[in-house]
């Protein structure tokens, strides 16, 4: 039994941080943030929010749209690098916002894999026949993690959260074909959290170093996550014996511009098959896929049958890719 993509919703917080916003807070430019990463502006949360309040949005919506009540949901996944906390899990959590009282589950970690990861999960669960009515959810407030005095990272987040359905296909042509997944652990220092931990557990002087923010090392990252989006997108497609021009929309994680576009120049695939949308969120790790794939849902540029490959790089160094037809 194939499972499917059966409804999809995005959620940001109203608030928008800018450019010139952070030209006021760092030594940066409209101009040195745009060349390097493509971004404008992105979306962050007010005090008190947390990612289970973006996730809460954004799965009502997904499961009104599927034609279903919070009670046929039966698992729920929650991608994501900033939980409400660390126990209990921010699935606990949005299963008693959203009042699906059915359904277990729980948090998945693969940082701006997260959404790849928890896509190919729950759609191994639903084929199975272990859940009918799977909630899939990518979210994060990095704005919670993000050192604002860091020019060199705090110009690259934004808060979201997107959510999709998936239930079994009714048609095994449609729906997650395929899909590829690894990791390289050797990069986890490349991009980190350094402390928080049971290895650095929360001191004064683990805060007092802001050893609680995202840590980067941005050429490292960069060379990974070009080289690796494409590798992962060509096993993918050379499995299932199918060419580049046979994709009808490449959906990437957003984490640069730069590094989209590079991949997907090797890969052959012109601009006009790419969903790009950095530019106005920002790069909201587990939230940057399903975002795209709801905005290009909402402008039309998805029909059934359409093949759709999803591709993602993370911190760990995770990868991840899918490739589905669209329901």
């Amino acid at each position: 039994m194939r499972a499917r993509i059966s409804s999809i919703a995005g959620y940001v917080p109203p608030r928008v941080l800018t450019n010139a916003d952070l030209e006021k807070m760092v030594d940066t430019s409209d101009e040195w943030i745009m060349q390097r990463v493509g971004i404008r502006e992105r979306h962050v949360v007010d005090a008190g929010v947390a990612t289970s309040d973006l996730a809460k949005e954004a799965s009502l919506s997904a499961i009104q749209k599927a034609g279903l009540t919070p009670a046929d949901i039966d698992f729920i996944l929650v991608a994501t690098t900033t939980p409400d906390m660390l126990f209990p899990s921010t699935a606990c959590v949005l299963q008693a916002k959203i009042g699906a009282t059915r359904a277990w589950g729980y948090d998945l970690v693969a940082a701006c894999s997260g959404f790849t990861y928890a896509l190919t999960t729950a759609s191994q669960i639903v084929s199975a026949g272990g859940s009918r009515h799977a909630l899939v959810v990518g979210a994060d407030v990095m704005s919670s993690i993000t050192d604002y005095t860091d020019r060199t990272t705090c110009v690259l987040f934004g808060d979201g959260a997107g959510a999709v359905v998936v239930e079994p296909s009714d048609d095994d042509l449609i729906g997650i074909l395929d899909f590829e997944n690894y990791m390289d652990g050797r990069g986890g220092p490349a991009l980190c959290m350094p402390a928080g931990g049971s290895r650095r557990p929360a001191t004064h002087e683990t805060v007092e170093r802001g050893l609680h923010y995202v840590k980067q090392e941005g050429q490292a990252v960069f060379k990974f996550a070009v080289r690796n989006m494409e590798e992962v997108c060509r096993r993918i497609l050379e499995r299932n014996r199918l060419t580049a021009e046979q994709v009808d929309l490449f959906v990437p994680h957003q984490a640069s511009s730069r590094i989209i576009l590079a991949a997907a120049e090797k890969l052959g695939l012109p601009r006009k098959k790419v969903i790009i949308n950095i530019d106005r969120f920002g790069n909201t790790t587990a939230g940057t896929i399903p975002l795209a794939l709801n905005e290009a849902v909402e402008e039309g540029r998805l029909t059934r049958g359409n093949l759709v490959l999803l591709a993602s790089v993370g911190a760990g160094f995770t990868v991840g890719g899918v490739l589905l037809r669209w329901a």
